[in-house]
């Protein structure tokens, strides 16, 4: 029997190609040749989405397409059987490539930045959200703002669906932005350990450390739930009244792209199908420690999250 959920929205304005190859070893000045590449849709919200489904849930994905990149990846898209609406967007759809080096074992990601969208552009996307996100429905801002948008641009996008119960999960100036210019009744906001202790302006060192911090932006009304995500440790989750830790299980790393956004997509799903925040902590720890045991830019599989559900338990902290 399939679960019943609230509709999940998600929303990604700088897409990418995700191309990821590896070579002998990387070396400057030298012709590296490559492995034939593996390509897939990425992006933040788009990731998101193509967990949701991995993980057997159903999620709408608005995804801003242009060029023949952009074209490429709605091929993917399909592929992949996500639902999703295109958005216009300006210019040529980014790539992004993601190379190992099969002598260290290390990860080389390089990103480009996408076309820069203008005004008018944004008014559309504000229009497409009004009509699109669903009251009660959990709505995703996730993964890089394109360039030539403010740094308030994910509290513009929230006041464009005011029923819809929205997760942040971004980085950089937006993120500062929505710490100290707190988004109304924003649902969920999501960072990592260094940015969490960027904005605390001191190391967070232990669990109890990240949730003091977590906690107190709670209290100060920057949401009404915040994660932080300590790495290789586990992730951290804060309430007004309540604190908890579930531990990443031990597994093998293969790759780290997707994890975050494996995550994010496992906790939403929980939360959509009215399980409480520990059990979307649990399932979101283990889609995180899955997502990495996978290669390239492949994300969660559905059996490895099931695995290793039991080992992310979490407890107060």
């Amino acid at each position: 029997m399939i679960p019943r959920q609230s509709p999940i929205l998600t929303l990604t304005l700088n897409p990418a190609l995700d191309m990821a190859t590896e070579v002998a070893e990387i070396l400057p000045g030298e012709k590296l040749r490559c492995a034939d590449p593996l390509m897939d849709p990425g992006g933040g919200g788009l990731n998101v989405s193509r967990a949701i489904r991995a993980l057997g849930g159903d999620s709408l994905a608005l995804v801003a397409l242009g060029g023949l990149t952009g074209d490429r990846l709605a091929g993917l898209i399909r592929a992949e059987g996500v639902t999703f609406l295109s958005i216009l967007g300006p210019g040529e759809t980014r790539q992004s490539l993601t190379v190992n080096d099969r002598s260290t074992g290390r990860q080389f990601r390089f990103m480009l930045p996408g076309p820069v969208w203008t005004e008018k552009e944004r008014a559309r996307v504000f229009t497409l959200l009004a009509a699109t996100a669903r009251p009660q429905g959990i709505s995703v801002i996730s993964g890089s703002q394109p360039p030539g948008v403010p740094a308030d641009f994910p509290a513009q996008l929230a006041a464009s669906m005011p029923d819809s119960r929205v997760v942040l999960d971004t980085s950089g100036p937006a993120l500062t932005a929505a710490v100290t210019h707190p988004i109304p009744g924003l649902f969920v906001l999501r960072m990592d350990g260094e940015e969490a202790e960027g904005l605390a302006g001191r190391k967070l060192d232990t669990r109890a450390d990240t949730a003091d911090f977590a906690q107190g932006l709670v209290r100060q009304g920057v949401a009404q739930r915040v994660i932080v995500a300590r790495g290789a440790d586990g992730n951290v989750l804060a309430e007004a009244e309540h604190r908890l830790f579930a531990k990443a299980p031990k597994v093998e790393v293969r790759s780290t792209v997707g994890a975050g956004d494996s995550f994010v997509a496992a906790f939403v799903l929980a939360l959509a199908r009215g399980q409480s925040s520990a059990e979307a902590l649990a399932l979101g720890s283990a889609a995180a420690a899955a997502a990495v045991t996978t290669d390239a830019t492949q994300l969660c599989r559905r059996e490895d999250v099931d695995r290793l559900l039991p080992a992310c338990t979490p407890v107060a902290v």
